[in-house]
């Protein structure tokens, strides 16, 4: 049995903006009152799931071309990736210090909002949901449709309309299926886990057989033709960041996870060396069956390093393990990505109706559907490496940042509770890392920069036109009190009533 409740108009000063007077509120009730917001029912295996099922995803699939493609030559290519998963590593130490000292979910709205205030946070929603979320969900969906498609088209191109239809079909599959029900999307993610240990292992296996019978002439002269461009370098770090991208999503989550003081640095903790070991396998695998022509070459690298290993008679089965891979991780990038919209809707920095609860789920039904109708216009974007260059930079500059807030809270809140608190060395060197980032890129693609900042700076005047503005037109807050409502009936949901930030 729903409850509707309509509280009195009121304005809550900077973030008043969306939310129009007179919000929907409910009150789900059973036996007593229970107030409808997002249940913290998910385990240290869920966390360790989400953080492996997000990450190995369709980056260890696609980015080898994009690394070796920027470094020029094997040897430097392994080191790449290796400081990938290093600095992978370091920065999710430090967001787990963040994490435990601001349990909220939202990941780096949350903790950019507590550490610099409302309009750095905002720039932060709207440049993850008009650039790398769906950016990276669209990455994911062309993945796995290339992978799905590629063996039906062995001597030609695949068409590039198919895979897209193919790649817009899965996105809305996998949104229809988080909003419908969030326990099969979660038990989703642990069967497509196998999938990506089958994928891997095969991948890795095969590979270091062939190393240990002496196959390294692939590796001779590993060196040879590496790239002098530092700038280059740093858009081969992009591919490897992207592979590794997700060490932070867990965190968006903060709100959904039993015990996050202790289980949010478990999960980290358990499953990064996992995820850094296996990448590094998994290249050194590459390597040794291909040259760096052959992945040049091609779009899939693990259905060509599965055609060359095992003819035609096998070929077959990578394609079908890799699309399970790409399809999990799809899956679980759309349950928490959904999330970040959901909590900023919550605060007030964007319209209420995407804070809205399904209530006989609780699940954020609003908030998936705007995020994966998003992810269909990415994909009009064929080139892949263009999406990761893009949501690559924007990631890399709001990290920039939410480790920066780490060093200011330090500073501004020395007596704060802090379960994890991790050396001061570390989030100085992460910081030096994420400038070398921002920066390089500048250098090899000023168009693809300049476009990012653009879009950064397009929400300045949205915040303080939409949000800052306390007193707007009457008939703007009618509309979007009309719309949320409208929302609400339609898909049977109602205002969370969870924590706001301060």
């Amino acid at each position: 049995m729903v409850h509707i409740v309509q509280t009195p108009p009121c304005q809550t000063g900077l973030l008043s903006g969306f939310p129009s007077n007179g919000n929907i509120k409910a009150k789900l009730v059973k036996n007593t009152d229970e107030t409808v917001k997002l249940k913290n029912n998910l385990g240290l295996l869920n966390g360790v799931a989400i953080i492996i099922g997000i990450i190995i995803g369709s980056g260890i699939f696609v980015s080898p071309k994009g690394v070796i493609q920027n470094t020029g030559s094997v040897g430097l290519a392994l080191v790449v990736w290796i400081l990938c998963g290093v600095l992978s590593l370091v920065g999710a130490l430090c967001y787990a210090e963040l994490g435990t000292l601001i349990p909220r979910s939202g990941g780096d709205y949350a903790y950019i909002h507590e550490a610099f205030g409302p309009l750095p946070a905002f720039l932060y929603l709207w440049c993850a949901n008009v650039v790398f979320v769906p950016s990276t969900n669209a990455i994911m969906a062309l993945t796995f449709a290339n992978y799905v498609i590629q063996p039906f088209f062995p001597n030609c191109d695949t068409p590039e309309t198919g895979v897209k239809l193919l790649a817009a079909a899965v996105i809305c599959f996998l949104t229809f299926l988080n909003c419908y029900n969030v326990k099969w999307a979660t038990k989703l993610q642990s069967v497509m886990l196998v999938f990506k240990i089958a994928a891997l292992g095969i991948v890795i296996i095969a590979g270091l057989a062939k190393l240990g019978m002496g196959q390294t002439k692939h590796f001779d002269n590993a060196f040879e033709g590496s790239t002098n461009d530092i700038s280059l370098i740093g858009l081969s770090f992009y591919s490897g960041i992207y592979s590794f991208a997700g060490w932070n999503y867990l965190n968006f989550v903060t709100e959904e996870l039993k015990s996050p003081y202790k289980n949010l640095p478990r999960a980290i903790g358990i499953s990064l060396p996992i995820v850094i070991l296996v990448y590094v396998f998994a290249n050194l695998a590459y390597f040794t069956v291909l040259t760096s022509n052959d992945i040049l070459a091609s779009n899939a690298v693990a259905v060509t390093f599965a055609d060359k290993l095992f003819g035609k008679y096998l070929s077959w089965l990578m394609p079908v393990l890799v699309a399970g891979c790409t399809f999990g991780g799809l899956s679980v990038h759309i349950f928490t990505s959904a999330r970040l919209c959901f909590v900023g809707a919550r605060q007030g920095h964007f319209p209420t109706c995407l804070a809205l609860i399904r209530v006989t789920n609780l699940s954020p039904v609003t908030a998936l559907i705007f995020l994966g109708a998003l992810s269909l216009v990415m994909l009009n974007t064929s080139d892949v490496f263009v999406l990761i260059n893009y949501s690559s930079f924007v990631e890399s500059f709001f990290v920039l940042i939410s480790v920066l807030g780490l060093l200011r809270l330090r500073y501004t809140r020395p007596k704060a509770f802090r379960p994890i608190k991790v050396w001061i060395g570390l989030p100085v060197l992460f910081l030096a890392v994420c400038v070398f980032l921002v920066i390089t890129p500048i250098f090899a693609t000023p168009k693809v920069v300049g476009m990012a900042v653009g879009i950064i700076l397009t929400g300045i005047p949205i915040y303080f036109g939409t949000i800052y503005w306390e007193n707007k037109p009457m008939w703007f807050q009618k509309s979007i009190r009309a719309l949320t409502i409208w929302i609400q009936k339609l898909f049977l949901s109602v205002e969370d009533e969870g924590d706001r930030l301060n």
